[in-house]
C-alpha cells in the first residue's frame, strides 16, 4: 500500500471540496448531459470508427453521422411535451413497504418512493 505525495493529496482534497459547491454541480450538469449524448452516439449508433477507406467514402459516412444525429435530436424533441406533468413516482417495493411498516429508516442512497 502506498500513499500519494503530499501535493497530490492536497490537490485531491481541494478538488473534492470544490465538487460539493452548487456552482460546480451546475457546471457539471451541463457536461454530464453532453457526455451522455456522446456516449449514446459512440455506443448506440456505432459512430466511434469509420467503416470505409478513402476520403470519398469516409465523407459519405460523415454525412450519415450528421443525419443520424439529426434523427436522434428529432426523436428526443418529439418525446418532450411542455404541458406534460412530471412522471409519477414508482410504487414502493415489498421490501420498502416492509421497512416502512416497521419504521426502519431507509438508506440515504435509496429514493423515497411512495412516501
Amino acid at each position: 500500500m502506498g500513499f500519494p505525495p503530499r501535493e497530490l493529496r492536497d490537490l485531491q482534497l481541494r478538488v473534492r471540496a470544490e465538487q460539493q459547491t452548487p456552482e460546480w454541480k451546475t457546471r457539471y450538469a451541463v457536461r454530464s448531459g453532453v457526455e451522455s449524448t456522446v456516449n449514446e452516439f459512440a455506443h448506440g449508433h456505432g459512430m466511434r470508427r469509420c467503416r470505409y477507406r478513402g476520403q470519398g467514402k469516409a465523407h459519405i459516412q460523415h454525412i450519415q453521422h450528421i443525419l443520424t444525429a439529426i434523427a436522434v435530436n428529432i426523436e428526443r424533441l418529439s418525446g418532450l411535451s411542455p404541458a406534460e406533468e412530471a412522471p409519477r413516482p414508482r410504487q414502493p417495493t415489498a421490501f420498502q413497504n416492509y421497512l416502512d411498516q416497521r419504521e426502519i429508516p431507509r438508506l440515504k442512497s435509496w429514493r423515497n418512493l411512495g412516501s
